[in-house]
């Protein structure tokens, strides 16, 4: 038995994959290494792993996760997983990015990118990536993921600066405390990236004020002008994304992409069905 997880930093989707290639799919919440460690991980797998899903016999896992940025941070996952399924024998922990690649373009090489809670993209080769400007996180950059928009969003209702009657309704949407407990939940408190990103759907909801839908814009606009303009050769490649933020707002991403000579391809919500494709496809 073979699990395949696409894992986010707010949800991770995974696919169980028997010998005869039924599937079974189920969601976990999402285990970026950046924000929680292996005795969290198991934890969280321990209470939220279906019942049905006999741990001891998965043999093969490919987990593909934000977060994911290097060798040590991979074992944090791996541990954990090794953990859960023991006779497991083979644990493939890599980054989203791969998954996303891997999605969008399978064995054929071109552009991918990222735009959920987090974003990256990439230049990929067929096999493995080639070329990447960082993204650098929520912190520096994230420039149109999720928790870019939310961070304006806040930062706006923080300052009162929410026009056309949307203070009130993002404070109710919200159930929204007081300014220190809001900073509180921001600088002192676990996934500060995930609670920003979780605003996002404010501007969707309420994407017939022009100012939800202009701050879509600008982020998306800043996502090129930080990122996708700094990739050599970058109008010879279609647009490819994944990612919750790239699918509901596709209309405004591709036309800002458009806007910069890059036609678009294929922009999907999760990379899950399409990462099982590749998996059970041979070369």
């Amino acid at each position: 038995m073979i699990l395949i997880a696409d894992g986010g930093s707010t949800k991770c989707s995974w696919c169980q994959l028997d010998d005869a290639n039924q599937r079974v799919y189920f969601n976990t919440e999402g285990y970026n290494p950046d924000f929680i460690d292996t005795p969290g991980i198991v934890r969280s797998l321990d209470q939220n792993l279906p019942d049905t899903l006999p741990r001891g016999e998965v043999r093969e896992i490919h987990f593909y996760g934000a977060g994911v940025s290097s060798p040590a941070k991979a074992a944090i996952i791996s541990n954990a997983l090794r953990q859960l399924f023991p006779n497991v024998r083979t644990v493939e922990v890599t980054e989203d990015l791969l998954a996303a690649a891997r999605a969008l373009l399978g064995r054929g090489p071109g552009f991918a990118a990222i735009l959920g809670t987090g974003t990256n993209s990439c230049l990929y080769d067929g096999k493995k990536i080639t070329y990447n400007v960082d993204s650098l996180g929520y912190f520096l950059g994230d420039e149109g993921s999720g928790s870019f928009i939310g961070k304006r969003l806040m930062r706006d209702y923080l300052r009162g600066l929410l026009p056309d009657g949307l203070q009130g309704a993002f404070r109710e949407a919200y159930q929204l405390g007081e300014r220190n407990d809001i900073l509180d939940r921001l600088y002192n408190q676990p996934l500060p990236n995930r609670f920003l990103a979780s605003f996002a759907k404010f501007t969707y909801d309420h994407n017939n004020v022009s100012y939800c839908r202009e701050i879509v814009l600008q982020s998306f606009e800043a996502f090129f002008q930080n990122i996708v303009l700094h990739y050599p050769r970058f109008q010879d490649y279609t647009f490819n994304c994944i990612g919750s933020v790239a699918y509901n707002f596709r209309d405004a991403l591709t036309q800002v992409a458009n806007s910069h000579g890059m036609e678009v391809g294929k922009i999907i919500r999760s990379p899950i069905d399409d990462l099982v494709e590749y998996h059970v496809t041979k070369d």
